[in-house]
């Protein structure tokens, strides 16, 4: 798939997520940024994958209502993609969100200390020309090595923990050295996978007949 700047399309990423925003970058693409600013803990589902799932879809129509209010769809006939994404981290069967205090947030990163969680994160594609929705998650698991309290101390000193799901930020400098091991996909960790994303979105254009055999951004 070529590159937004290259292509018939345009992309809404649907995320104020700094991560997500660098990982749809390093696929090549160019892309405007939404936010849906939705209550997220107004919605509440049992399974990581179906909490996911509900929130990236409840973002997405947040955004397409703003979208529709403004008038800003009924103006553009070019196809436009819009991509949100939502991650959990689930912790000794759990389900952890953003901490909502420098309580919460200690006791999810000295829980990790020495030990593991998985991710579980979810894409979805919507194809606001034709309506089209393609969506799906991918979980992870990430294993640490024992996390030193002056550490913990930074990180939410710097206010990280309150920024991500789980609290902790994989890719932060601080956190990197502890992180032992990665099973599955970085990006998904991060916010968002790159497979994933690519995939929904080769669905969501190949829908309205785009042609296919593009070449993949890699």
């Amino acid at each position: 798939m070529a590159a937004a700047g290259e292509s018939s399309f345009k992309i809404i990423l649907g995320s104020s997520s700094m991560a997500r925003q660098r990982i749809l970058a390093e696929m090549g693409y160019e892309f405007e940024i939404m936010t849906a600013d939705i209550d997220e803990k107004s919605i509440r589902k049992e399974k990581p994958e179906d909490l996911v799932t509900a929130l990236a879809e409840a973002k997405a129509d947040a955004i397409i209502s703003r979208l529709q209010n403004t008038g800003i769809l009924e103006k553009d006939a070019q196809t436009t993609l819009l991509i949100t994404a939502d991650t959990v981290v689930v912790y000794k069967g759990t389900i952890r969100e953003k901490p909502c205090s420098e309580e919460e947030a200690r006791e999810f990163i000295k829980g990790y200390s020495g030990g593991n969680a998985a991710v579980v994160g979810s894409v979805l594609v919507t194809n606001l020309q034709t309506g089209t929705r393609k969506g799906g998650w991918e979980s992870a698991e990430v294993y640490f090595h024992d996390i030193p309290n002056e550490v913990i101390d930074s990180l939410i000193d710097e206010g990280i923990p309150f920024k991500v799901a789980g609290g902790l930020m994989l890719e932060h400098p601080l956190t990197l050295p502890f992180v032992d091991a990665v099973i599955g996909a970085t990006d998904t960790v991060m916010g968002l996978s790159k497979s994933l994303t690519e995939k929904l979105m080769e669905e969501a254009l190949i829908q309205q007949g785009s042609p296919p055999g593009v070449p993949n951004v890699s």
